[in-house]
């Protein structure tokens, strides 16, 4: 397929470009930097320049392309709501491009947003929670939209994706650490996160892409959950912290914008996934990479 993606510098996004280039496809990668073209063309892709919220060039480059995957997503929780609501209008423009084709639209969620219909691990066919309960939902709203549309719309819901360089949300747990002194959990920290290793996410993309049937969502998932406990004991053996049990009074003290997070139970399936794309995670898990991590940098930066 002629692939255009977006997010194509990003984490996801550049470990995903050389996945879907040795699978046979060509890619089209949206950039607006010379720094991200370079390194478009260094791994063998097309650059597209231009910026997510430019809906006019969207629209070209998903008239030209057999299918689309959108990676990207503005990660400034500052404003959640704003991008949210701008993912929603990127969304519905590729869906009113696509509408009425067989070309797939793959697009990026996050497993936290399905509600569990049984109080267990949220599955592929959980409902997703609205966007008046959390601003993130916006891109699943528009996804329905667009499958209502006649657009081969395919949701990808995210775990946390990691390797030993990336570590998304708990790169904010690190640096909460770093600030304070020392690393938190709330009450016995059995709530759990689920993750998944980037090889692994980019991998299921790529098969959503190639596979998935048009108004199902799909959770990269490779550990159901891995308990915030154990994730604080890792990063406190890796900072030489100490590691405290904090109470849920606490929290918003300590984790400000990610207090309820840090409480409750995110625990996902990946169950009917595996079975119908014939996916198989292999990569490392959370708290190996968190393990091998090099703890004197932080995110580029040295300590």
């Amino acid at each position: 397929m002629h692939v255009f993606l977006t997010g194509a510098t990003g984490f996801i996004g550049s470990h995903l470009v050389p996945e879907l280039i040795d699978a046979g496809h060509d890619v089209v990668g949206l950039t607006r930097s010379d720094a991200g073209a370079e390194a478009l063309t260094r791994a063998g892709a097309e650059v597209f320049r231009g910026d997510v919220n430019d809906l006019d060039r969207l629209r070209n480059a998903a008239e030209a392309a057999d299918g689309v995957i959108h990676a990207a997503f503005n990660h400034d929780f500052s404003n959640l709501k704003r991008s949210s609501e701008d993912d929603r209008k990127v969304i519905e423009t590729f869906g009113e491009v696509l509408a009425g084709s067989d070309r797939p639209l793959v697009i990026s969620s996050g497993t936290g947003l399905a509600r569990s219909k049984t109080g267990g691990p949220a599955t592929e066919t959980d409902d997703h929670v609205t966007s008046a309960e959390f601003a993130r939902a916006a891109s699943e709203e528009a996804a329905d939209a667009a499958i209502a549309e006649g657009a081969r719309v395919v949701v990808m819901r995210l775990s946390q994706a990691h390797d030993t360089h990336h570590q998304g949300r708990i790169a904010q747990h690190i640096l909460l650490a770093r600030q304070k002194g020392w690393v938190a959990y709330v009450g016995e920290g059995k709530n759990r996160l689920p993750a998944v290793h980037v090889s692994d996410a980019v991998r299921l993309y790529r098969l959503a892409l190639e596979k998935g049937h048009a108004g199902t969502r799909y959770n990269a998932v490779g550990e159901e959950g891995v308990a915030l406990r154990d994730i604080a004991e890792v990063i406190g053996a890796g900072l030489k912290m100490p590691v405290k049990s904090i109470t849920p009074e606490e929290a918003p003290a300590y984790f400000g914008w990610l207090s309820n997070l840090a409480q409750i139970d995110l625990a996902a399936s990946s169950a009917l996934t595996r079975q119908q794309l014939g996916w198989n995670p292999t990569g490392p898990d959370l708290l190996t990479d968190l393990r091998n991590m090099d703890y004197s940098f932080a995110w580029g930066q040295p300590t």
